[in-house]
């Protein structure tokens, strides 16, 4: 009980100031969308016949949580579930009803985490990032689905990802199925990269690669921006997962090894050093890290108008360059190229990508977990999933829906796929939300040169050791 108060406690201190990655239209949106309650925005799907049969008691009504941006019944999430519902076998004994909250991310989680604490408020199903299932599993608020995975033939059988499935593993077993997945990697304008002599088909090797490009761009084109990354606290998780951890990863180490956290290294040192020479030689701006709308803007506006060469982000992006879009660009496709991200030194395997993503839970406090866990089977079966990636715009989680046709014709869709063979995730463990904003502050000392590397890793050693405590710690 003490241990579920502590995680509860420091999931509320850290959850507002933080932005889990996104890993599809939902992590990747813009987060100034107004906050809202649950029964704010509260609705049920029914058949005609609903009202009164929910009324006589004959139907099971199962409640529905996820994050909504704004758009209500154009949500891929709301179409995904509606639509499944629709063909669902067993939808004359079941009622869905959803309640979505309206809410940047961080409010988003912060909400989650209220309602899981209730039997009044739990819903039977939420939509849970992958960064929060670790201190939400410590907490007690989830299911442990092994009973339900382990008789579910399309889990068993290998239709899923086994990396993905290490995604929503906690304490050795399953609490969630993961609807999305995602990859990072280097997107390229192919325009500024031919004014500066490099190859459109550019594929680095090494971190040396990465920064004779930069200097190239800065040299032919002195008004373009060579790199962008998430470097600061602002950015939230996406400073520590898809810059420092993207990077720290390809020099073969990880953040938590062997049960302990890595405080203090040579190669934190190396990868702290590599991003203080993006930014001391002016390759990334340091003006970005203090600027909230920089994560939009350098999508949205820098690249596609050519004002930004590379950018170290994920797959989702291009479902703003896309007609229903936050900033279509017609022929993005053809403008862009998408490399993956090389290991320090080009050493195997080669290449790395971090991913996370987005999956279905049920509750400890369902009281209506056989039912959930059945409409969960049914969302995720062969079509119903194939309909909710294409509609969410993000990757699959299945390898069988992966080599559908349908799905493969999207633009680098089937490059940030292949990227998945080389994914790692965040620790899965309970204290990494704490450990993950003395990463930010890290990064975002040693981008706006605050402090050298050294310094820099030595504050991230003595801040970590002091939260976690110094025998959770190891120096390498």
């Amino acid at each position: 009980m003490i241990k579920k108060a502590v995680v509860l406690a420091m999931a509320m201190t850290m959850v507002l100031s933080l932005a889990a990655c996104g890993s599809s239209s939902e992590g990747g949106a813009a987060e100034n969308a107004g906050s809202q309650t649950a029964s704010e925005t509260a609705g049920t799907v029914e058949t005609s016949d609903t009202a009164s049969a929910a009324s006589d008691g004959t139907k099971t009504k199962l409640t529905m949580t996820w994050r909504d941006e704004g758009n209500g019944e154009q949500n891929p999430l709301y179409q995904w579930f509606s639509q499944a519902y629709e063909t669902y076998p067993d939808k004359d004994k079941i009622e869905l009803d959803f309640q979505y909250i309206t809410a940047s991310e961080g409010d988003y989680f912060a909400k989650v985490a209220l309602a899981l604490q209730s039997a009044d408020t739990a819903p039977d199903i939420v939509c849970e990032d992958t960064f929060y299932l670790p201190s939400d599993v410590a907490a007690g608020n989830l299911t442990n689905l092994d009973d339900y995975v382990n008789s579910w033939e399309d889990w068993t059988s290998g239709k899923f990802y086994e990396n993905v499935k290490s995604g929503v593993t906690a304490e050795g077993s399953v609490y969630a199925v993961p609807y999305t997945a995602d990859s990072r990697g280097i997107w390229f304008n192919k325009d500024v990269f031919e004014q500066a002599g490099l190859p459109t088909d550019w594929e680095p090797k090494s971190w040396q690669d990465v920064l004779d490009a930069c200097a190239q761009i800065k040299e032919k084109c002195p008004d373009v921006i060579p790199f962008w990354c998430n470097a600061g606290t602002i950015s939230g998780e996406a400073t520590s997962m898809q810059t420092y951890e993207e990077i720290l990863y390809g020099t073969g180490e990880k953040v938590y090894e062997d049960g302990k956290w890595v405080t203090s290294s040579d190669n934190i040192l190396k990868t702290l050093n590599f991003i203080n020479e993006l930014f001391t030689k002016e390759y990334a701006t340091a003006d970005l890290i203090y600027d909230a709308e920089s994560s939009d803007n350098v999508v949205n506006n820098y690249l596609p108008e050519g004002k930004l060469a590379m950018m170290l982000n994920g797959y989702w992006i291009t479902g703003n360059y896309k007609d229903t879009g936050a900033a279509p660009w017609a022929d993005y496709a053809e403008k862009l190229g998408y490399a993956e991200m090389p290991t320090s030194e080009g050493q195997a395997p080669g290449k790395i990508t971090m991913s996370g993503g987005w999956t279905l839970a049920i509750p400890s406090l369902s009281d209506e977990k056989d039912a959930a866990w059945d409409f969960i089977k049914w969302c995720m079966n062969y079509d119903n999933y194939l309909n909710a990636v294409q509609l969410q715009g993000v990757l699959s989680t299945r390898s069988d829906v992966a080599t559908d046709e349908v799905y493969s014709a999207q633009p680098f869709v089937q490059e940030a796929t292949d990227f998945l063979e080389f994914a790692e995730y965040r620790p899965q463990n309970d204290q990494y939300t704490t450990v993950t904003t003395y990463i930010q502050t890290m990064v975002e000392n040693v981008a706006s040169a605050s402090l050298s590397p050294e310094d820099a890793m030595a504050q991230f050693k003595s801040d970590v050791e002091n939260a976690v405590g110094e025998e959770n710690c190891v120096n390498k």
